[in-house]
């Protein structure tokens, strides 16, 4: 497995999944960059784990170049490494970037098979991670990477219908050669906890976001949204915890401050996965403020299943996925409309029983449908038809 956006185990997807492939019966090494206090390798719970050191993440064209140039040669040399002292039949890539592809190939005279895990839909998030004007060259390179890992692959793994959708249309490539495996929550995580009694004390209905705080992530959508419930609406009574860190950290807290809502928001930065699951115990409404645009509306937010395991009722922007994810257990707001944001929140405020109901359908969905040993199954499949078996 070949992972460049995140460390292992810090990706949760690549986890589970690999850990599944375990129980499964197959070897499994991943690559991946070095975090920090990280080996550069390790056996963790029968993968092994081999890490490269992380280079600078790339905010700018040239940026994304470097980045991704110095993690396509470690990962190469040590994909070598592993072929000398493991062995492998299968390349399983998960974007971004789409350009393992090209070190899949370079194994192709050895009958090496490759899987692609499309994760993101990498021409619509770069052009959003800038804001709607990245480089028209740029994009056709995204475009073309893209389609050659979605053509050279033996299988395709998307993460949710939306993605499966575009890449049939986009590249033009067998639905056969596409299996949809869903990034499921797991229990063992995720879990109620005691709340905080000091945030519990302050009386007020308590919105819970965790996640990045880039621009893609609408953090300055809620927040304007936040001042329109405090001044527009005349609702004072509420305390925002937002989880999580990313580019736009500071200018967030400064508009925090610009817009007098220092009272009522906290930033906790990043913060241990027991005080997480504390803050999200607290919250009464969790938040999924990502704005409309090509990226958002078609991918599958985590931050959402994880608010539905909690039993956690949701306000978020009425996006494809968000609807098809959530269903009942979330209010839809009108696309990128923050006074309507500011309703929905206030809405939930006002009605706890039907926060209650909201939150028990998400958790149902989750525990019939969304969960990952539902999940699981459909990553066996893709396997079996990769080593030509029966699924």
């Amino acid at each position: 497995m070949l992972l460049e956006n995140s460390c292992y185990p810090g990706d949760i997807r690549v986890l589970r999944e690999a850990l599944s492939l375990v129980e499964f019966g197959y070897q499994v090494t991943v690559i991946a960059p070095c975090g920090k206090k990280e080996t550069w390798y390790e056996l963790d719970q029968g993968v092994h784990v081999y890490r490269y050191p992380r280079p600078r993440e790339g905010e700018s064209g040239l940026g994304y170049i470097w980045e991704y140039s110095v993690s396509i040669f470690w990962t190469f040399w040590l994909s070598l490494w592993v072929l000398v002292r493991r062995g492998f039949d299968v390349i399983h890539s998960h974007s971004p970037p789409d350009l393992y592809v090209l070190i899949a190939m370079c194994y192709w005279p050895l009958g090496k098979k490759f899987v692609f895990d499309h994760h993101d839909i990498s021409p619509e998030m770069y052009i959003a991670r800038f804001h709607g004007k990245g480089n028209p060259w740029i994009v056709k390179a995204l475009t073309f990477f893209e389609g050659l890992s979605c053509r050279y692959a033996t299988h395709v793994i998307t993460v949710n219908e939306s993605y499966k959708d575009l890449v049939l249309q986009r590249h033009k490539i067998p639905e056969s050669k596409i299996t949809v495996v869903r990034n499921g929550p797991s229990f063992d995580r995720l879990y109620l906890v005691e709340p905080d009694a000091k945030i519990i004390a302050r009386g007020q209905t308590v919105l819970g976001y965790v996640g990045v705080m880039g621009f893609q992530d609408g953090i300055d959508s809620l927040i304007r949204a936040l001042h329109r419930l405090k001044f527009e609406l005349g609702r004072n009574d509420f305390y925002c915890i937002l989880i999580g860190k990313g580019s736009s950290l500071e200018s967030l807290k400064s508009l925090t401050k610009e817009l007098q809502l220092e009272e009522n928001v906290l930033f906790t930065g990043f913060v241990s996965h027991e005080d997480l699951l504390k803050y999200l115990s607290t919250s009464d409404i969790c938040i999924a403020p990502d704005p409309f645009n090509p990226f958002n509306d078609r991918s599958t937010m985590i931050k959402v299943m994880e608010y539905m395991t909690l039993s956690k009722p949701i306000v978020a922007y009425r996006l494809i996925e968000h609807q098809v994810t959530a269903q009942a257990a979330a209010l839809y707001a009108d696309v990128n409309d923050e006074l309507d944001f500011a309703r929905k929140i206030e809405e939930l405020m006002n009605a706890p029983e039907l926060r209650h109901e909201m939150g028990a359908i998400g958790r149902k969905r989750v525990e019939d449908v969304l969960a990952w040993p539902h999940q699981e199954g459909h990553l066996r499949s893709v396997y079996a038809t990769v080593f030509g078996q029966r699924p």
